[in-house]
């Protein structure tokens, strides 16, 4: 065979010798990588030469695209080729990779076959970069660790949430808005396409939420109590719950009580059997009771209240009350049928007392401060939350290249910082609407009919305002707001005005995209499947937990995380983390109930952590001084 004509390949050495050793350090990674391969003498040809092997294919391509920064490395191989090139250099381990911008994205790798698909991008944000070249031991205690800690969190809570979530079994209703003005005469034949509920039973619970959600009652018609949106809505999910246990099939994995779906009706909730079955069959599944049993007495005793009930007062839905076998017989339904409001006076009286005893031995299964106990046992509760902010601008992606996964960090930075500001619940934030710069903003009316806050510039201060009426707040009777609204100046610490005026300006229309404007300041990552920018309830947690999962847990294999023992948890911890810090600094309820719009009583019961440790050491801290002085 006859030889290959030009100059033969140069020789490929390990450690080829330095052309010159004076050089100064290039900011970027594309002159950083030009500067060394010249400096050595090698062109892209010879350097791929140099590091690939022979069973591995990596384009030469990529090295000059590399070099010519019109791309950066982002895949498991190539974080490896860099590897070996800062080797063939002798230059520190992560040299490259620490001039690299960072991109808000996960490492792509494809030798994760093993993995589900649907866990692969969720997984991959948390593996190291060299995770497909550490011993399969090792890979499989960081896949366990991230799993457990990261993704569904390590509380008892969150391991029995992530394995309830696997049986679905709620009856489907229509959506709180459709039910709203599906029914307004019980009877009326509602055609729901695909729900699960039967048509006569979605009427019914439609009468229900008209009659607890209007601004006015029906002639004759007496309540006590009005339901917000909130409370509608988490009343629906409850009663889809129970019905659903009730049709479940007996033999399946949700061994539920399997009765016919059309036989379902809100006149079922007399019996008191009925309820005790239910109540059985949660403690079965949980392993305890809870405070959710006792809210769901607490339901059924306001619907058979005399004089005020929804179930007390409408007798005609005796009609569709069926036996339900082995609980209810023929001669109690008659019964009932012929008695109805001496049905409910017997079903109010039992449900007081299984409210009683469930009461007595009803357990916390989710301690709301487990998550962030790291964060609640510093001395400054509120200085260590904020460490989590200050890493997502640090590790903020370049816009200009990843412009959505910037918009998705600067957007997950608002929503701590203002949260952290505000100290209000999920839905007012979520809520929160935007007047930008400029434009003319609400009037306190129209937000309290709204029942919604805004977010506007003022120009008297100069600066950003949150002014939210009373009206849009669950405690808009408490003594804190007296009908008078909140209203906030934001203080521009830490790059929160620069920020905020990038995410309206720029990435807030990244988010967005082709979609309609919700009017909100947060806004979701609109998608192809996406129907509304806003968020929801669900979203807005998931959205929170995610920057959690990505900045604030402190990760040991890939040294990023700004808090060890963090762990996944949503945006009403940081109402506990607000009164903790104040507890801790003043010793006040009082002062801490300002921080989050409540009463010193309810910081008491449910948010401040302060444990008689904390007390003594701000007692301990007045009292020293007289030894100092």
């Amino acid at each position: 065979m006859p030889a290959k004509r030009g100059p033969k390949p140069k020789p490929v050495v390990e450690f080829p010798t330095p052309l010159t050793l004076d050089w100064v350090d290039p900011a970027t990674f594309a002159a950083a990588l030009v500067l060394h391969a010249v400096r050595h003498g090698d062109s892209f040809h010879h350097l791929q030469r140099a590091i690939v092997r022979q069973d591995e294919r990596f384009d030469r391509k990529t090295l000059r695209d590399w070099a010519a920064g019109t791309k950066i490395p982002g895949t498991a191989i190539s974080f490896t080729m860099l590897e070996r090139i800062e080797r063939r250099y002798r230059l520190p381990a992560g040299y490259f990779r620490a001039k690299l911008p960072e991109s808000g994205r996960a490492v792509t790798s494809r030798e994760r076959s093993n993995i589900p698909q649907s866990e692969r991008r969720r997984l991959a944000w948390h593996l190291p970069h060299d995770f497909d070249q550490r011993p399969a031991r090792e890979r499989d205690e960081i896949l366990d660790w991230v799993r457990m800690v990261i993704i569904s969190g390590s509380t008892n809570y969150r391991r029995f949430q992530a394995e309830a979530m696997k049986l679905r079994y709620a009856l489907r209703f229509p959506a709180l808005d459709e039910m709203a003005g599906l029914a307004p005469k019980l009877g009326r034949k509602v055609a729901v396409t695909g729900a699960g509920a039967p048509a006569e039973l979605v009427a019914e619970v439609a009468d229900l939420i008209r009659f607890k959600t209007k601004t006015l009652t029906a002639i004759g018609e007496q309540r006590s109590g009005v339901w917000g949106d909130e409370t509608a809505s988490q009343k629906l999910e409850h009663l889809a719950l129970m019905f659903g246990a009730l049709a479940a099939a007996p033999q399946g994995e949700v061994a539920g009580l399997g009765l016919p779906v059309e036989n379902l009706s809100m006149a079922m909730l007399v019996l008191p059997a009925l309820w005790d079955w239910y109540l059985q069959w949660r403690e079965a599944r949980r392993g305890f009771y809870t405070a959710w049993e006792i809210n769901m007495l607490g339901l059924i005793l306001a619907l058979t209240r005399r004089e005020t009930g929804w179930l007390w007062q409408n007798e005609h839905l005796a009609e569709r009350l069926v036996a339900v076998p082995p609980l209810a017989d023929d001669a109690e339904v008659q019964s009932a049928r012929a008695d109805w409001r001496a049905a409910c006076e017997r079903m109010h009286v039992h449900a007081l007392a299984r409210t009683k005893e469930v009461a007595r031995v009803a357990r916390v299964h989710r301690d709301p401060f487990e998550p962030i106990l790291a964060v609640l046992e510093s001395d400054s509760p509120v200085g260590e939350y904020r460490r989590i902010t200050t890493t997502i601008l640090d590790r903020l992606p370049d816009a200009d290249r990843y412009p959505k996964a910037a918009a998705e960090a600067v957007r997950g930075f608002l929503m701590l910082r203002l949260g952290l500001h505000l100290g209000v619940r999920q839905k007012n934030l979520r809520q929160l609407l935007i007047c930008p710069r400029g434009g003319t903003p609400r009037s306190e009316r129209q937000l309290e009919i709204l029942k919604r806050g805004e977010m506007r510039w003022s120009a008297r201060e100069q600066g950003w305002e949150v002014l939210i009426p009373s009206a849009a707040f669950k405690n808009a009777s408490s003594s804190f707001f007296g009908k008078k609204p909140f209203r906030l100046l934001l203080p521009d610490f830490e790059q929160l005005y620069e920020q905020i005026e990038a995410y309206l300006s720029m990435h807030r229309g990244v988010l967005l995209g082709a979609a309609v404007d919700s009017g909100t300041f947060f806004v979701k990552t609109v998608k192809l499947s996406s129907s509304d920018a806003a968020y929801n309830q669900a979203t807005f947690y998931e959205a929170w937990r995610l920057t959690i999962q990505r900045y604030g847990i402190y990760n040991p294999y890939t040294g990023k995380g700004a808090i060890k023992g963090l762990l996944p948890h949503g945006p009403h911890n940081v109402r506990d983390i607000l009164a903790t810090h104040i507890l801790k600094q003043t010793g006040s309820y009082e002062q801490a109930s300002y921080a989050i719009q409540d009463t010193p009583e309810m910081v008491a019961e449910h948010y401040g952590r302060f444990l008689p440790q904390d007390k003594s050491a701000l007692a301990a801290k007045i009292l020293n001084q007289v030894w100092a002085a």
